[in-house]
């Protein structure tokens, strides 16, 4: 199947191999089908084509220890021979599909009709034209000049249309270009340890080469294809490829394959890399999905040119994919990678979040209210001009007349048009991705650096944040503080010399032992800096204390090497702790354990006494043990952790798969107090988030007096308080009922009050979040923000509305699940960010209260003034130019106002607060009052007060008087100086405030201005405009000033006086949430048993990955197009993508899958 799809694909590396075929014992091809085996099937070829694994090392010419030489010619060539470790991206939409997709905007195609019509009738010039009886009774026969100038109208309304094109184009445009920019940043940090010439190094994932010998390790995600050389206890979730939800278990013997795209779930080892790229079993997958969907169209036209040109021909598609090669990197990994890349082609038509849902519901009850008032523009209009010419002037309808009625019935028809092109505020969508899209740009500063759009946003509105202690409240440089060595509680760092010879041996050789071996202490890199903690920080810690004893792990690791350790049992969130066993020189065996202290100590027997001789150790020592050593370390905040060991006899071999009698009668050696200190800038962070009503709470896997001190340090908690601190078992029990099922009634007992959930599990975690989302407790559904770092985060994440991982310390697990990365691992950077989402929404309410003050008055106006002087004083050039610079510029003035520290002194908005509140409904009323005052001033009595010509009852094609432009200038002016108010949406009085801190805003307003005097002065026929003096543009200023002090007045106004505004404020309560997040909550219920177990899901993901491989796999037996497929299949992963967005994808591949695999294509087919 795959050498089908692909056989193109690989056509140029053949070629190649022909010519290196001696260089390696093996060429690509073998390899490939060599990983498209399974277990025992793949044991047995390698034994019947190779020997064993050593063999394929030395036939690719690389160690298993020492690994590659990591020369450049060798990696060079290797990557020409067996490929790159990168998968070439989707094209990107040129910008004339960009343009194209934007013209189907259905307003902009009504325009372009009327000004086709516009345009065809004014080249038209029938015999009767000079017929005098025609011209109807509005008087004034026009001169020739201007009636050849009839077609101007059409022009400049086309002219603007493509203005309104080109800026939605660009802008979708730069988005994407962003998006693809932050993806590549995303695959730059994404780094795999490897072995090259004997040291371990990481290096970014797209340099890996068939050859390298990779470190795997828990929570990683394998960026390619290999053979498992050595390791311990290495278990791997392949659900993402092949659907099982069960741990595979790896083994030299048994099944070595590692495959690309799939989760360490535990242990650690290493593998000999033997596919990359499109070659590795997701690039596989990739290429069916048509990730390279169009490269492949081209190699078959050019499969048949020589070699030469298609090399060209690669390399210039790598120079220009170059920058956003998706390298197989895990953000796009099989979970949902391939919906992933069709996100981002389609960035902007997916992601819809709750702002945007209520965007959508007002534009669309925006636009209806417009279409009625245009409907009602033209029928009236035309009534009038027919009542008129043929009732009342009782005129006959002459045939060579029609060309001209026509004319008038288009004119009207433009005028309709225009009204309902104003009334429609196309510049919502642009203004919601400009501030999106420039918070996330500024937002990467902040060290946020966001994956999905929407969570930008929906982080101003959050409720609750779920925060990890380690590495986030803290600084995760663990540091040894205390011990309990040989019956002595050791408040600082013992001296070498108190303690025991024999402890001291059995307790280093404990702690080297049994500590990943990829954990280092490593010198400083400047003078008077503290020493570097490489792997596991934990680990660190211990390893640190070793040293400050004055001892060093270094001889005791390279006496016992990884390769020699006997059996490892390695640290999970269900043992907590972790053991080595190791072969003592006598055939017997020894374990070191360390984990959790009160784990370990319950399996503990006896005890090192002062001598280093073992001593009984009784439950009731243990209990005197946990209250005079352990409790009084938790309160300090310490996490305890205890070394111990057992030894077993030579034979009989003990039963090691056996786990609860092997990690039994332990030996206690020492207990050490291991502090990790608060970030110094959490408590001002947590303090910042409680103010803005956000409720921090901390979920740990430390003990319950440890995460107290903590939480007391950082400010989640104050004596004094009425709160919970919790442990998971506690938790669990108080929300479970007899039968053990999860109540949320009895969540929502518990979660209002709980600030720290100490001991808990992954599930504890996920059962939290959900439990605080689906929780009905409050009038408000609450938003909650989650952090993690862990693999086992990773169901939280998911669930949360916000998924913040560790850009440094976090697991690529992690990463994939969330939304944003915070690339400094610090909670103050979640305060930016709560900062910044807080500020898009205020941004789109800045830009709505300027919009829609234009919309009502432009449409008020454009109505009242074709049913009275049947014209619009707003001609339709106009009336665009209006609604380009109000709705692009406006939306990119308000949209990039940088946020303040105030944005953090009120409450969050809820999920169903109106997007115009009272304060802003009255805004806007109040400006439109102001405007349309003087407007119809100027209109009905302009004329005696600039002492000019009437411009009411002008003929057709009649030159623009100065009576409309003093109108339109005076209309715009005041937008200008709306603008200035629109700033402020809380009732400040202070519009100026922070003004020049915007650059881009002042450049719009005076830019707008300029472009406005020179429309004006030069605009003549196509804007409608004849030049205006002096003080005619001083009167129209002037009454432009008028909106700030206008302004001033409406915030005199009490907000609460005003009882009528209520209800306009409400705009969108009832159908506030968009349909897609109700079918979801609906499903939420259903599958909230099988959220509990990600396996299941994982199992219909699986599921229905299969099924798009089947399905593209028959269309291409059927002959039929690829692209077609892959359209078919990307409209209906679009769909459900739509649902995902808002809350874990699981759940979408759950009701994907559910749909039985039969009707799956036909729906496909449907939507294609």
């Amino acid at each position: 199947m795959g050498d089908m799809t692909n056989s193109d694909f690989y056509s140029k590396n053949q070629r190649n191999e022909s010519s290196h075929g001696g260089e390696f014992g093996c060429t690509m091809e073998e390899l490939r089908s060599l990983m498209e085996l399974r277990g025992t099937e793949a044991v047995v070829k390698i034994k019947e084509t190779y020997g064993d694994t050593e063999a394929i090392c030395r036939r690719l010419k690389t160690s298993p220890v020492e690994g590659l030489p990591g020369t450049a010619p060798d990696l060079e060539k290797r990557k020409q021979i067996f490929g790159q470790n990168f998968i070439p991206p989707k094209k990107p939409k040129t910008f004339l599909q960009l343009v194209w997709e934007a013209l189907q905007d259905v307003t902009l195609i009504i325009l372009e009709i009327a000004a086709i019509i516009s345009l065809g009738l004014s080249f038209y010039h029938p015999p009767g034209e000079s017929n005098e009886g025609c011209a109807t009774a509005q008087g004034g026969a026009e001169d020739e000049g201007e009636a050849e100038a009839g077609w101007i109208e059409g022009a400049a309304i086309l002219l603007s249309v493509i203005c309104v094109v080109l800026v939605t184009a660009f802008n979708d445009w730069s988005k994407e270009k962003q998006f693809r920019g932050l993806q590549s940043r995303i695959e730059q940090e994404q780094k795999f340890t490897v072995v090259r010439a004997g040291q371990v190094v990481q290096i970014p994932v797209a340099e890996i080469v068939v050859g390298d010998i990779a470190q795997v390790k828990y929570g990683d995600l394998l960026p390619a294809d290999g053979l498992f050389i050595q390791g311990n206890d290495l278990k791997i979730d392949e659900s993402s490829l092949t659907g099982e939800s069960d741990q595979v278990r790896k083994s030299v013997d048994k099944d070595p394959m590692l495959l690309s795209g799939t989760h360490v779930m535990e242990g650690s080892g290493r593998m000999v890399v033997t596919a990359v790229g499109v070659n590795s079993q997701t690039g596989i997958i990739f290429t069916l999905l048509g990730a390279g969907g169009e490269e492949e169209e081209k190699k078959d036209k050019k499969g048949k040119m020589q070699d030469g040109n298609v090399d060209a021909s690669q390399s210039k598609a790598k120079q220009q994919d170059g920058a956003a090669a998706m390298e197989m990197q895990p953000l796009k990994s099989a979970e949902g990678g391939d919906a992933d890349d069709k996100k981002k082609a389609n960035m902007h038509k997916k992601e819809k979040s709750v702002l945007q849902g209520k965007l959508t519901k007002l534009a669309v009850q925006i636009g209806k209210a417009g279409l009625v008032m245009s409907a009602i523009t033209v029928i009236i209009l035309v009534l009038y001009f027919t009542v008129d010419t043929f009732v009342v002037n009782k005129k006959p309808w002459l045939p060579e007349c029609t060309p001209v009625y026509v004319q008038y019935f288009v004119k009207f028809f433009i005028i309709g048009v225009t009204v309902l092109v104003v009334a429609v505020p196309e510049g919502l969508p642009l203004a919601v991705t400009i501030s999106l899209a420039y918070s996330v740009k500024k937002m990467m500063k902040d060290n946020n650096l966001v994956r999905h759009l929407d969570a930008c946003e929906t982080m101003g509105n959050a409720t609750a944040i779920c925060s990890d202690k380690t590495g986030t409240l803290t600084t995760n440089r663990m540091t040894v503080v205390q011990a309990y060595v040989g019956d002595v509680h050791y408040k600082e760092i013992p001296d070498p010399s108190s303690i025991n010879a024999k402890t001291m041996e059995l307790l280093v050789n404990a702690i080297a032992i049994n500590s990943a071996y990829t954990t280092k202490i490593l010198p400083p890199e400047k003078e008077g800096a503290l020493p570097r903690q490489v792997g596991n920080k934990t680990e660190c810690g211990l390893l640190g204390f070793v040293l400050d004893l004055k001892q060093d792990y270094e001889p005791v690791r390279s006496q016992m090497p990884e390769e020699k350790l006997y059996k490892v049992y390695t640290f999970n969130s269900v043992r907590k702790s972790m053991s080595t066993v190791i072969k003592l020189p006598d055939e017997s065996f020894r374990m070191y354990s360390k984990g959790a202290s009160e784990i370990v100590l319950k399996k503990c027997c006896k005890i090192l006494n002062g001598a280093g001789e073992p001593r009984v150790f009784r439950p009731r020592d243990r209990d005197e043990m946990v209250k005079k050593v352990i409790e009084p370390m938790a309160c300090d905040g310490l996490r305890t952790i205890c070394v111990a060991y057992r030894d077993f006899p030579s034979s009989p071999e003990p039963d090691w798969d056996n786990e609860n009698d092997i990690l039994n009668d332990l030996t206690c050696i020492c207990v050490v107090g291991i502090e990790d200190p608060v970030r110094p800038e959490v408590p001002e962070a947590i303090r910042k988030c409680q103010r803005a009503g956000i409720t921090v709470r901390m979920v740990t896997g430390d003990n319950i007096n440890t995460a107290r001190a903590i939480a007391i340090k950082c400010g989640i908690i104050h004596p004094g308080e009425d709160f919970l601190c919790l442990e998971g078992k506690e938790f669990n029990r108080r929300i479970r009922n007899e039968k053990g099922e999860i109540e949320q009634e009895r969540i929502d007992k518990i979660w209002p009050k709980l600030r720290v959930l100490a001991r808990s599990s992954p599930t504890d975690k996920h059962t939290l979040v959900k439990g605080i989302i689906d929780s009905t407790h409050t009038e408000q559904r609450q938003v909650v923000a989650v952090t993690g770092d862990g693999t086992n985060d990773g169901p939280a994440l998911k669930k949360a509305d916000v998924g913040f991982a560790m850009g440094i310390a976090g697991t690529d697990v992690a990463k994939e699940a969330s939304d944003i990365i915070l690339t400094d691992d610090n909670f103050s950077s979640i305060v930016k960010a709560v900062m910044w989402g807080r500020n898009v929404y205020d941004s789109i309410s800045k830009f709505l209260q300027f919009q829609l003050t234009v919309n009502v008055v432009a449409v008020i106006v454009a109505f009242t003034g074709a049913c009275i002087t049947q014209d619009s004083p707003l001609k339709a050039v106009q009336m665009l130019w209006v609604n380009l610079i109000m709705d692009t510029f406006a939306s990119l003035a308000l949209a990039t106002e940088p946020p303040t520290e105030t944005l953090l002194l009120r409450k969050p908005y809820g999920r169903n607060k109106p997007l115009i509140s009272r304060t802003m409904m009255k805004n806007i009323l109040g400006h439109a009052v102001y405007q349309l005052t003087l407007i119809f001033t100027l209109l009905f009595v302009g004329e005696k007060m600039f002492q000019i010509d009437s411009g009411r009852n002008a003929p057709l094609h009649s030159p623009p008087s100065e009576h409309y432009t003093i109108i339109f200038n005076t209309f715009v002016m005041m937008q200008l100086f709306n603008e200035i108010n629109a700033r402020k949406i809380h009732g400040e009085r202070n519009v100026f405030d922070g003004i020049f801190r915007n650059p881009i805003f002042c450049t719009i307003v005076l830019g707008t201005f300029a472009i406005q005097i020179v429309i004006v002065q030069f605009g003549g026929k196509p804007f409608s405009c004849s030049p205006l003096q002096l003080d005619q543009w001083m009167w129209c200023i002037f009454i432009g000033l008028g909106e700030l002090v206008w302004g001033q007045v409406i915030a005199t106004i009490p907000t609460s006086r005003l009882k009528f505004l209520k209800e306009a404020g409400r705009l969108t309560q009832k159908e506030e949430i968009p349909e897609e997040e109700l079918n979801e909550d609906v499903e939420e219920i259903d599958h909230a048993e099988r959220e509990l177990r990600r396996g299941q899901i994982l199992w219909f993901r699986g599921l229905n990955r299969i099924q798009t491989q089947i399905e593209v796999v028959n269309t291409f037996k059927s002959g039929a197009s690829f692209q077609g497929a892959l359209r078919r299949q990307s409209s209906v992963t679009s769909q459900s993508q739509d649902v995902a967005n808002l809350s874990s994808p699981s759940r979408v591949s759950l009701s994907n899958a559910l749909s039985s695999p039969t009707s799956l294509p036909p729906a496909a087919a449907g939507q294609g």
